[in-house]
């Protein structure tokens, strides 16, 4: 998530505009707050300093850019914004280059101790998949629905029963729950194998039906 691109990578400003789905987003994502009142721009900054001093990259700002981006900033901080919106909002900054080097960085530093916190209940393993999903969405790594995807499924319950279409926390294999064993472990088995394997219920997410991906 590497970002040192020098000035010139300015993006389309954050217009507030609604992520253009098919299906509902997820409730965390929809809640709306000032998530943004405990940064100030100088906070930004000195997150930004921090991570071009651990870089060695130059620090300084964007001249086309720095004035508007922080004049932006301290508007949206006084504002109650939704999740998302406040995430595509982080996005923007980051396309938008404020600072010489390190953009995507400082914008999705913020973003995941926003996802590390608001998702505090869910275990472990999840809450650093859900803010790993949002920090890459940020840099321009993850598209949007993707990452909505990964908030709703790792957001879910971990209640399975046999039938179940399942896949790992990074979504590299998927699989069925076969049972669920008396201490809460689940067997489930990877599609083209035969192999059964033990796992706690956290450590895997729902696969989304047919009819889920295409309504």
């Amino acid at each position: 998530m590497n970002d040192e691109t020098a000035i010139g990578s300015a993006g389309t400003p954050y217009g507030g505009r609604h992520s253009q789905r098919s299906r509902s987003q997820p409730a965390p994502l929809q809640s709306r707050a000032r998530f943004l009142q405990n940064w100030d721009w100088l906070s930004v900054t000195r997150i930004h300093d921090g991570l071009c001093e651990r870089g060695r990259a130059q620090q300084g700002v964007n001249p086309e850019t720095h004035a508007s981006v922080a004049d932006k900033w301290e508007k949206n901080r006084a504002s109650a914004l939704s999740l998302l919106e406040t995430f595509q909002f982080l996005k923007s900054c980051h396309r938008r280059a404020p600072f010489l080097f390190f953009n995507g960085n400082t914008f999705a530093e913020i973003g995941r101790a926003l996802a590390t916190a608001l998702f505090s209940d869910l275990p472990f393993h999840r809450r650093k998949e859900v803010s790993s999903a949002v920090a890459h969405f940020i840099t321009g790594v993850l598209d949007e629905n993707l990452m909505i995807d990964a908030v709703e499924s790792l957001s879910e319950t971990a209640d399975w029963k046999p039938g179940d279409r399942v896949k790992t926390l990074r979504g590299s294999t998927r699989g069925v729950i076969l049972r669920v064993l008396d201490d809460g472990r689940v067997a489930w088995c990877p599609d083209g194998t035969k192999s059964e394997l033990i796992a706690l219920p956290e450590s895997l997410a729902r696969v989304a039906t047919k009819a889920k991906e295409n309504g």
